[in-house]
């Protein structure tokens, strides 16, 4: 090659990285400019993403013991009484979900146990009336006592 074909090609090279290093600059600073509440959306994504992603492992568990001719009929029946418990959790997590959010709060995730309830709510705050409105939906809809619920804004 020769020796001013080789500097065009260098002189080319240099601009790419230039305009490269400009358009990180100009794509990174434009990222950095998204506001908090995307990241309290991620984490109820994430979090509905978790549960869902266990509890299809939990079903696939609970079906693959009803299939196996190795089960007993015992463990056949438990299986499928786990299974359908757990559906019916589903369901009611989803129905209470639904209600909370219907109260005007942007998100919302519930956990339950067999005595106790969770509510994760996107909220900076949250004011005694709100607090009223989500405890009458959990009592309404679950019948759990006012001891065991608990309620968390999520920021």
């Amino acid at each position: 090659m020769k020796k001013r074909t080789k500097i065009i090609i260098l002189a080319v090279m240099v601009v790419l990285l230039g305009v490269t290093g400009y358009l990180n600059v100009v794509l990174n600073s434009s990222t950095q400019d998204v506001p908090t509440q995307t990241t309290t959306a991620s984490y109820f994504a994430s979090y509905r993403e978790d549960r869902e992603s266990r509890r299809d492992q939990e079903l696939l568990y609970y079906q693959a013991i009803a299939e196996s001719p190795d089960s007993s009929e015992e463990a056949v029946k438990n299986a499928e009484a786990a299974r359908e418990a757990l559906i019916a959790q589903m369901d009611k997590e989803l129905v209470v979900e639904g209600l909370i959010k219907g109260l005007g709060f942007n998100d919302c995730v519930i956990t339950m146990s067999t005595s106790n309830v969770n509510v994760l709510v996107d909220a900076d705050t949250l004011t005694e009336t709100e607090v009223a409105q989500i405890v009458a939906v959990i009592q309404e809809q679950l019948g759990t006592e006012l001891k065991n619920i608990k309620i968390i804004p999520v920021e």
